[in-house]
């Protein structure tokens, strides 16, 4: 299987930066403009229709405009890119969970990932949020030197500034032999999380941007994860919602699968602002609005 996070980052020391994006459209953005946009594997998605720069119907088109409102309006891609943020930008998403998670001594740190700088520890709950919250799929990217400084000022480490490389076992590794134990990771292959759990048991893993998995790697990443984002997936929802003892939202389910990932999920209802209905359900549990068609 090839992993969903590439290995390797640079481009011939070219500003170059792919992303899965809206759809799972590949998206290619090169010394701030968008260049390159693929077909859509999915035609709507309720999350898109919510953004800043709404996206009603999936197509090339309005997924690079939305591309070029990100680039325009927080700095995606260049070395102007906002890292901070304190506001939610969908509730239970993972860098909410994992920011809550850190503001609340839950977590004492969370292996993400940014364009311009690649794997990166964060300890800082308002840098999870703001890199983590307005990230999409990062499949590759290539270092922008002011972006990494400061993202070191405001407390994130950096694995290989040099090469911006994205590659979150290494970040796991990283984590723990700093000394941190309470550790949240994002992945995005079933590989990388299965590594991560065979190495350090104790990582709370947070499975996202699961869009387009197979039935196989589904089972896999949801066997080692203790929370699965559903995306457009119908192989997570299957696979992943039936053993999950929480369902988070319905539209863009959230699965907790295990008692740590329960706890965060709980903790984000406890701390945060906004009314819940909170109920027994037989699981999964499918709203009146989902993205279309799942794959």
């Amino acid at each position: 299987m090839t992993p969903r996070y590439s290995m390797t980052s640079m481009n011939g020391g070219e500003d170059e930066h792919v992303i899965e994006a809206i759809g799972r459209c590949r998206v290619v953005i090169r010394n701030g403009k968008v260049v390159d946009v693929g077909p859509p594997v999915i035609e709507r998605c309720p999350l898109a229709r919510r953004f800043a720069q709404p996206v009603d119907e999936i197509t090339a088109e309005a997924v690079k405009a939305n591309m070029e409102h990100r680039i325009a309006n927080f700095g995606m891609c260049t070395e102007a890119r906002d890292i901070l943020a304190d506001r939610d930008f969908v509730v239970f998403g993972a860098s909410e969970l994992a920011s809550d998670g850190l503001r609340h001594s839950e977590l004492d740190a969370v292996v993400l990932v940014c364009e311009g700088a690649g794997t990166l520890i964060a300890t800082n709950p308002s840098l999870v949020q703001g890199i983590g919250g307005r990230m999409s799929g990062l499949v590759s990217t290539s270092p922008i030197e002011p972006l990494i400084r400061r993202i070191r000022a405001a407390g994130g480490q950096v694995l290989d500034p040099a090469t911006a490389a994205i590659d979150q076992v290494a970040g796991a590794d990283m984590a723990f032999a700093e000394g941190f134990r309470k550790v949240a990771v994002t992945v995005a292959s079933p590989d990388d999380a299965e590594a991560i759990r065979a190495s350090h048991p104790g990582a709370l893993i947070i499975a996202v941007h699961t869009t387009g998995l197979s039935r196989e790697d589904a089972e896999r990443i949801s066997a080692v994860s203790d929370i699965v984002t559903a995306c457009a997936s119908r192989s997570v929802r299957e696979a992943a919602g039936p053993g999950a003892l929480v369902q988070a939202g319905t539209a863009i389910p959230v699965y907790a699968l295990t008692e740590r990932g329960k706890a965060l999920i709980l903790s984000k209802c406890l701390h945060a602002r906004e009314p819940f209905l909170v109920k027994t359900e037989r699981l999964p549990f499918e709203g009146s609005s989902s993205p279309s068609p799942l794959c």
